[in-house]
């Protein structure tokens, strides 16, 4: 359940060192983000990968490996060990902070035997025609974890828990094939593109299947009587049957006894798709405000040609702010990653004002946005290139604190001009001073807008602006912003 003027860090981008174990970092760091104003943390996949410690966790291998055994080549994943994750959990649930684990159910990767089975064979862009017959393959579908000796669960995977795979050992080097097994059919209930996308990557689960859901059920039953973790993000739902999920969430929230937290990450720019998502579902969870996303990254490149006044449209946050995760950039979207769409450094101050201080949506700020990232990684065109991003911890710091001192109240918006758009919120009896943010993409800007407050004292927490600003008898005052950046001014006490 989130928390009123909540706020999520993510803590991890694609590429955290694996030198340093994440886990100790977020036990040392828990007292400064309950203290900027974090109310929960989405921590990444916890469990083995296919590539050990280095997988960033959704090369699914054993989900009940949490950094405890000795398998791919290592007993502590990425993030550090089974221990270290647990402690990590306790020091923030120690803060108040919640914590929000990431879970991807669509596949397992590394499987530790070869099974030989019947496929069909499909394009990979083409999952309704297929491209041969029925014939033998031979892949790696039998999961039995040898060195975890059936501790936690004796469950086994084999072939038949999977709908398609896309390696065959008869031809290790084709690589544009998905193989659908026989007996089997592609999910329903998923996305549409390549005319059914429920296969991703990996052994892909096959849902229509009871031992898999009961699995996915146990293990979700495990997971939160281990961790104590507060909620969910479900990796890749648009490949998943949609009908599994408000089942699923029934089961583990009536077995932890409590209301948990669950976003899904459904990469789609389609507001009318995410709608349709959040029916399917029965509204159990909140998903990520992808068309939001997108707005800021097109904004962020247009230079101050873009019209701000449709900065929110069409957009989650617009039509549905109860089921609406706002957020400006995540490891998918930062550069080089698999779905590139980064967001201008210029513009992430104003991005990040529009989903932290207004009252719409359950905002989640990037760990890479936060403290910075320095790596290096090939990109689409086979080159490698060197990526900076820099630190705003200084100005998000300033809009966590505004969002949680002057986030309140009834708000007016004044989105009329091409560049310059802004916003007031009035306070409320608990939070009495009234907050005023402008921002422009272009030229300075200045807009009358309303606080609610005459003969009031207002100030830039930003500092952009030096001198302050007075309303008028009526509560009305012209407030400012520089070109290209945000103000928000803020009532000073008597």
């Amino acid at each position: 359940m989130a928390e009123l003027n909540g706020v999520i860090m993510q803590y991890f981008h694609w590429y955290i060192s694996p030198d340093v174990p994440l886990w100790e970092e977020v036990k040392r760091n828990a007292p400064d983000l309950a203290n900027a104003g974090f109310t929960a943390v989405w921590l990444p996949p916890a469990y083995k990968g296919s590539s050990g410690g280095y997988d960033v966790g959704y090369g699914v291998y054993d989900m009940y490996d949490l950094g405890e055994f000795d398998q791919k080549g290592s007993i502590h994943t990425k993030y550090g060990t089974r221990q270290q994750y647990l402690e990590a959990i306790a020091a923030l649930h120690h803060h108040e902070v919640q914590v929000y684990a990431d879970v991807v159910l669509n596949h397992r990767m590394g499987g530790d035997s070869k099974e030989k089975v019947k496929a069909t064979p499909f394009p990979q862009d083409n999952r309704l025609n297929p491209k041969g017959d029925l014939h033998e393959i031979e892949s790696y579908t039998h999961f039995h974890f040898p060195e975890r000796q059936g501790k936690y669960s004796q469950f086994e995977w084999h072939w038949y828990h999977f709908d398609a795979v896309d390696y065959n050992a008869y031809d290790p080097y084709n690589g544009d094939t998905v193989y659908l097994l026989e007996g089997k059919q592609f999910d329903d209930y998923v996305a549409l593109e390549k005319g059914n996308f429920a296969y991703l990557m990996g052994c892909d689960l096959d849902f229509q299947h009871p031992d898999v859901r009961d699995e996915a059920t146990h293990w979700g039953r495990w997971y939160l009587d281990t961790t104590s973790v507060d909620g969910f993000r479900l990796d890749a739902i648009k490949h998943i049957s949609s009908w599994f999920f408000p089942k699923w969430i029934d089961d583990l929230e009536h077995h932890a006894a409590k209301e948990l937290f669950v976003v899904g990450e459904y990469w789609a720019p389609n507001i009318n798709t995410l709608h349709w998502y959040i029916d399917s579902v029965g509204g159990r969870m909140s998903v990520f405000d992808v068309p939001l996303h997108y707005n800021f990254h097109y904004a962020s490149k247009a230079g101050g040609n873009y019209d701000m006044r449709t900065i929110l449209n069409d957009t989650l946050m617009q039509q549905r702010p109860t089921h609406a995760v706002t957020f400006v950039e995540n490891h998918d979207s930062q550069p080089l990653q698999s779905l590139e769409a980064p967001v201008e450094p210029w513009f992430k101050p104003l991005a990040y004002a529009l989903i932290l201080l207004r009252q719409e949506g359950y905002p989640c700020v990037f760990y890479a946005d936060y403290y910075g990232a320095d790596y290096e990684d090939y990109g689409r065109d086979g080159n490698r290139y060197p990526i900076y991003m820099p630190s705003h911890r200084w100005i998000l710091d300033k809009l966590l604190y505004a969002r949680s001192h002057f986030g309140h109240g009834d708000q007016y918006d004044y989105f009329d001009h091409f560049n310059t758009v802004g916003w007031t919120r009035l306070g409320d009896e608990d939070h009495p001073r009234a907050m005023a943010v402008l921002m422009s993409d272009g030229d300075v800007g200045m807009k009358w807008m309303e606080v609610g407050q005459p003969r009031a004292k207002f100030v830039d927490l930003t500092e952009h602006v030096k001198d302050p600003i007075y309303t008028n008898d009526w509560g009305w005052a012209e407030f400012r912003c520089n070109g290209g950046s945000v103000s928000v001014w803020v009532q000073e006490q008597d």
